[in-house]
């Protein structure tokens, strides 16, 4: 179960901000290192961690973007070990959350079918904010939505999550490369895209579908931690933005950027 809220916690917006976003949406209610093998080492030592610096025990709410970011790769490794724990899913942990929630982490990732962050990171009711879009593209209401947890409630962690063969990177790429606008709105997440596609089309990939999908993970990361409103939360070590990318052949979560420090 989680812990009590903090109140310094609560304190991050104070005044008419927080009101407002309470009021709308009732009931819906870090300093970075490099990201890469840093992170994934990171994550790996948790255990190897002195108690002061060590990963809330199961149950207990992450309070920092470590402790958070940890719980999540600790999650992610059970997931490609087969050790599944299911935490958190079940009658008392529904009672539990009914009234209020308090998740330790956002999560942006795409809409597809085989990339569920709660299974991925086996994470429970509660635990996360999840905003799913075609290629995890970003605009003002889905901005808006990742932003929520980190100015309201303290939430100390948001994970942009991309994946291996994207569906929408690769319908984008070919629609950009060719100029022939896809039908429809599927056009607008194109456009969301064209960004990273400018950057891959300077130069020869193997994979460029794969490459356009890392660069746009490590933008949309960028921009959110840099954002008017988060920015301010990452420099005072609050809040990590971490840029991963996951792989659908081996389960396995690999960290891009801005995996936190203990």
């Amino acid at each position: 179960m989680r812990s009590a809220v903090r109140p310094e916690r609560r304190a991050i917006l104070t005044g008419g901000l927080a009101a407002a976003a309470a009021a709308f949406l009732t009931g819906c209610s870090s300093k970075t290192d490099g990201g890469g093998a840093a992170g994934q080492a990171a994550a790996a030592g948790a255990a190897k961690k002195s108690p002061a610096t060590r990963p809330p025990a199961a149950g207990e709410r992450p309070d920092s973007p470590w402790a958070a970011f940890a719980r999540l790769m600790e999650g992610n490794e059970r997931w490609v070990d087969g050790q599944l724990r299911h935490p958190d899913r079940d009658p008392r942990r529904r009672e539990f959350v009914a009234e209020e929630q308090d998740p330790f982490g956002v999560v942006l990732s795409c809409i597809d079918s085989r990339v569920p962050p709660e299974l991925l990171f086996d994470t429970g009711l509660g635990d996360l904010f999840v905003m799913r879009t075609g290629g995890q593209v970003v605009g003002d209401v889905v901005t808006g939505s990742v932003e929520y947890g980190p100015m309201t409630s303290g939430t100390p962690l948001i994970v942009v999550l991309g994946h291996q063969r994207c569906g929408a990177v690769k319908a984008a790429h070919k629609a950009l490369k060719d100029n022939k606008p896809l039908p429809g709105n599927l056009q607008s997440i194109a456009e969301a895209l064209r960004p990273a596609y400018e950057v891959i089309a300077k130069e020869k990939h193997a994979d460029p579908v794969d490459a356009m999908t890392r660069v746009h993970i490590k933008q949309t990361s960028a921009d959110l931690r840099s954002n008017r409103d988060l920015g301010p939360l990452v420099e005072k070590g609050e809040l990590a933005v971490v840029s991963a990318y996951y792989s659908l052949d081996s389960g396995r979560v690999e960290v891009l950027t801005g995996a936190p420090s203990s």
